[in-house]
């Protein structure tokens, strides 16, 4: 069964009651001491994309815009390069390998608990837009039937998503599934981003305010369309953004950046735009002081010039992303220099929620890092399906090792590995001399090594044994 987005809304808002907005629901709104949760989450996008991280375009003023007002996280990483493993870290406080979602095609186990779960039982109405991606695997396709509810995640009260979503949409066709399983088409011609944003805005104009609400926002920009094989901006991003300066890292590089990087701009742009229409709704709402609004995204993306495709690397350019926030407890237009983790994330949400994080989450809330408070001195990153990979970045050092005889798409984890690389990211940001074999660096490899090794453990991995580049 298809339905209309009008049609769609016009069901969602009267199963929620959701059609109050006089001066009550407002003052519900006010009297509540948990803030409402905005989580927008982009898929592939680079940290350098954004203005306020050096983009000397104008991309993206509406999030300049929520950094001045906010906190923005200088150096913020993800914990898994790839998709499916990102979004089950980022649900569930745990590194992929906890859980078995190490790769894509691997589903959220039911009796995961997610931030919804925690959220649900704290009292808020917990929504989720968009890309889901933790629904199919093991002989279950739902990459085009809708995710049936014990899939969803604890995403009870609004649901409107695909488990795939490049797989049920283009640019400017395609479709989702509501709660109910019925495909709910996207206007003819209008612009992906664009239809997941207009039913976000319905769904914030439609909150009746009495419960304090947690709405996800994941979209798919500006990730590669697989069966299209190239990047998709709005219509005339080629031109539009044509005059970019070439990141340092794609300079004389090969890959296929060349003839896709105006139109990753133009997503970009697009998802910025968006933004600036989720906070304008907030605004309207009177809701902006009391919501905390998050950007950020799964991994990055080196337009294949350190591997086969776009992610699954140790480099900057597959980890390093976006990561602000604006709202109670991140305020006053700060840019916080600490290493942070996507991994962070989940303890976060919930801090802000007043809810304690459970003691197996593996991330901090970055409130602490905000504040000033001690902070690991590295972020600890899984790498998957392109290798068994494991690396560690600090403020001066990259440094990372592999499994040459396993399977990045069978194995989970290895007892043995080997040096990779190793990269002095204070004299070398563009990550193009590796010093994994260098002699004079012998001792600095042993410490990260060592480090590595505690990290690994930490999370409930084998303590492996770490050969140098070259050894049998």
């Amino acid at each position: 069964m298809s339905i209309t987005r009008r049609e769609f809304m016009k069901k969602a808002a009267a199963l929620s009651a959701g059609l109050a907005l006089g001066g009550e629901s407002l003052v519900n709104a006010a009297e509540t001491k948990k803030p409402n949760i905005v989580f927008v989450f982009s898929d592939q996008q680079r940290w350098d994309s954004v203005g306020c991280y050096g983009q000397e375009l104008p991309l993206t003023p509406n999030l300049d815009k929520m950094a001045s007002q906010g906190v923005r996280f200088e150096t913020a990483f993800t914990c898994q390069p790839v998709c499916g493993p990102a979004r089950a870290a980022l649900q569930t406080g745990k590194y992929p390998t906890e859980m078995g979602c190490f790769t894509n095609n691997r589903p959220l186990p039911l009796d995961e608990k997610t931030l919804a779960t925690y959220l649900s039982a704290q009292g808020y109405e917990c929504g989720y837009i968009g890309k889901w991606h933790l629904a199919s695997g093991n002989g279950v396709n739902f990459r085009e039937i809708g995710v049936p509810p014990e899939r969803r995640g604890g995403y009870k009260d609004f649901w409107l998503a695909s488990d795939v979503l490049e797989f049920t949409s283009h640019s400017y066709d395609g479709h989702m599934f509501n709660d109910r399983g019925e495909t709910v088409e996207f206007p003819k011609d209008r612009y992906r981003a664009d239809c997941l944003t207009d039913y976000a805005v319905d769904y914030l104009r439609t909150r009746d305010l009495a419960k304090p609400f947690f709405l996800f926002i994941s979209y798919i920009e500006p990730h590669h369309q697989n069966d299209h094989k190239v990047f998709e901006g709005p219509k005339g991003s080629k031109e539009k953004w044509k005059d970019y300066k070439i990141p340092g890292d794609l300079v004389g590089t090969e890959g296929d950046w060349q003839e896709n990087y105006p139109d990753y701009l133009g997503c970009i742009n697009s998802l910025d735009r968006n933004l600036g229409r989720i906070r304008e709704e907030l605004e309207k709402r009177g809701l902006s002081d009391d919501t905390l609004v998050v950007y950020t995204s799964d991994h990055a993306c080196h337009f294949r010039t350190r591997n086969a495709e776009y992610k699954r690397a140790c480099h900057e350019d597959s980890i390093r992303i976006p990561m602000i926030a604006c709202g109670p407890g991140f305020e006053g237009g700060k840019v916080v220099k600490g290493l942070a983790s996507l991994i962070d994330m989940p303890p976060t949400v919930l801090t802000a929620a007043g809810v304690k994080p459970p003691s197996y989450m593996r991330g901090h809330p970055l409130q602490g890092l905000v504040a000033g408070r001690d902070w690991p001195e590295e972020v600890f990153v899984q790498i998957s399906e392109a290798q068994v990979g494991r690396a560690i970045r600090t403020k001066k050092w990259k440094y990372s090792v592999y499994a040459p005889d396993k399977s990045g798409g069978r194995d989970p984890g290895s007892d043995v590995y080997v040096e990779e690389y190793l990269y002095d990211l204070e004299k070398d940001p563009f990550e193009r001399t590796n010093l994994v074999s260098d002699p004079a660096f012998a001792d600095v490899r042993k410490d990260l090594a060592a480090i590595l090794k505690r990290r690994m453990v930490a999370v409930g991995e084998k303590e492996p044994v770490i050969k140098g580049a070259g050894e049998p």
